[in-house]
């Protein structure tokens, strides 16, 4: 499983950005799919995730902010991240979860300046 994330940049209070992860293969195998983040000092934390279903959850922080949505077609999921704050700064990762197996993809920068 080979995921690969991108979309990342550097941008100013209350700007927008959307990220994108895409699957080498089907995402349909896939049990959920989402997105977590690390920022400089600190744990990795869970951010949004969607299920094959189409389900969605997100952490408090950023619920209503971020969208997660998923393309099947292009075997791609986004994070659709709208009012980003400067605590939003972090490297973002792809995961996908597959039979209780965690796949991440290399993550990409998001810096948010105030």
């Amino acid at each position: 499983v080979q995921l690969q994330a991108s979309g990342g940049g550097l941008v100013q209070t209350e700007e927008s950005l959307r990220l994108s992860c895409t699957a080498s293969g089907s995402i349909f195998r896939f049990n959920r799919m989402g997105w977590s983040r690390q920022a400089p000092g600190k744990q990795r934390e869970f951010v949004a995730w969607i299920t094959e279903g189409g389900s969605t959850h997100y952490a408090g922080s950023v619920k209503g902010r971020f969208t997660i949505s998923r393309d099947n077609a292009k075997n791609a999921i986004y994070l659709q991240m709208n009012s980003l704050k400067p605590e939003d700064t972090a490297v973002y990762y792809c995961k996908a979860e597959l039979y209780g197996i965690d796949y991440w993809g290399q993550g990409t920068q998001v810096t948010v300046s105030s």
